[in-house]
């Protein structure tokens, strides 16, 4: 696995899920979250404190066409604000995380891409190498859904890059020009994610865990649930989504999650509906092949207990 980050609260967890259940391949970051410089930050960060053997290489610092756009607002200016984390102690692996990603996927043709944050990486990588596609065990994102949350329509990820995410997308379609994918692309979008969220009780069974990661984390997760609360209305949440994780959980327990075949396509210039993932529900005949195993339902309870027990593997 290839996790394509931009920690972000949910990304370090979704390493930590990363690191325990798979075989990181390798790190790569982009801007989103936060500028490409915290994203760095703090992905050596994660690696340093579950001590992941794996590079690290930072990628895209800016959407391929639209105007850079963070979330310090979630995630506060770092990108991890709410805990005491200490400095990096292992270097930058390297700077070009697009012909990392192409590189490793030639040489192993099992790797799944797992991009956590905007698309831009992946896209680049995409129209730098179209064969790609035809290397990997498939994409698994986090990104998109029937509703939004940067605007009515649009999930942060998707709307960070609209274009990005188009090109993943229509590389996957089957009436796109181009090579054929070996593996499926699939979406953990809002309509999943919203339904695995950090409710006091499971960030007090993080805290509950022995070892200074595991304090981290509920130091972490209390931050970020705070910061989804004071901007929701009373009651709409029991605690923040954590929505990274299940894009990693979708590839190493896909038994705990239901999914639908469809045909989602991304808006990429509507004045209200920029970075829209359009998911064909339609049951008419003449409409698209699917392109996108859309994640729809989790079971939350045992997909937490499979990220307390990844914590716990690394909390000492």
């Amino acid at each position: 696995m290839i996790v394509d980050c931009d920690p972000g609260h949910d990304d370090a967890v979704a390493i930590v899920a990363a690191a325990h259940f798979t075989d990181v391949v390798g790190i790569t970051t982009v801007a989103g979250n936060a500028p490409l410089d915290r994203t760095t930050h703090n992905a050596l960060v994660m690696r340093d404190l579950i001590g992941l053997d794996a590079p690290v290489h930072s990628g895209c610092d800016r959407p391929l066409v639209a105007a850079p756009r963070h979330a310090g607002f979630v995630h506060g200016e770092s990108g991890l604000d709410g805990a005491d984390l200490p400095a990096p102690t292992t270097p930058l692996d390297g700077t070009d995380a697009v012909s990392f990603i192409i590189d490793s996927c030639r040489r192993h043709d099992d790797v799944w891409l797992v991009p956590t944050g905007p698309l831009t990486n992946v896209a680049m990588a995409i129209r730098q190498a179209p064969d790609l596609v035809t290397h990997i065990a498939g994409i698994s994102l986090m990104g998109g859904g029937s509703f939004g949350n940067r605007s009515a329509a649009a999930e942060f990820n998707i709307w960070a890059d609209p274009h990005a995410a188009a090109i993943v997308f229509d590389a996957f379609d089957p009436a796109t020009p181009g090579p054929t994918p070996s593996g499926p692309l699939v979406m953990a979008g809002l309509d999943v994610t919203h339904r695995f969220q950090l409710t006091p009780d499971r960030i007090e069974a993080t805290r509950g865990l022995a070892g200074h990661l595991a304090t981290v984390l509920a130091d972490l997760f209390g931050f970020f649930t705070n910061t989804y609360l004071d901007r929701h209305d009373d009651g709409a949440l029991a605690g923040a989504a954590l929505h990274d994780p299940l894009a990693v959980l979708a590839i190493t327990h896909p038994e705990l999650f239901e999914k639908r075949h469809r045909h989602v396509v991304v808006e990429t210039s509507g004045e209200h509906t920029a970075g829209m993932t359009v998911i064909d529900e339609r049951r008419l005949l003449e409409r698209s092949a699917p392109n996108c195993e859309v994640l729809v339902k989790v079971d939350a309870d045992a997909a937490f207990g499979l990220l307390l027990e990844a914590i716990g593997r690394f909390s000492i």
